[in-house]
């Protein structure tokens, strides 16, 4: 019994795992996509919920530079 609550949980991490990336991979896609529109970074980091570092690291990967 043991062993089939450890496999399941494992395969059951794995595939929520998998769901979370994908939902993370959306939401960088959305970003982007915003701050291309001519959102500001802070409009994306109080929606987004993540500091402003880490928009900044988002947007550049994704070819985004902030405005100057």
């Amino acid at each position: 019994m043991t062993r089939e609550k450890l496999v399941e949980a494992a395969e059951e991490f794995r595939r929520r795992k998998h769901e979370f990336d994908l939902a993370r991979e959306k939401l960088a896609d959305a970003m982007a996509d915003a701050a291309r529109a001519g959102m500001t970074p802070t409009e994306i980091i109080e929606i987004s919920g993540y500091t402003r570092e880490h928009v900044r690291r988002i947007l550049r990967a994704a070819g985004v530079e902030p405005p100057t």
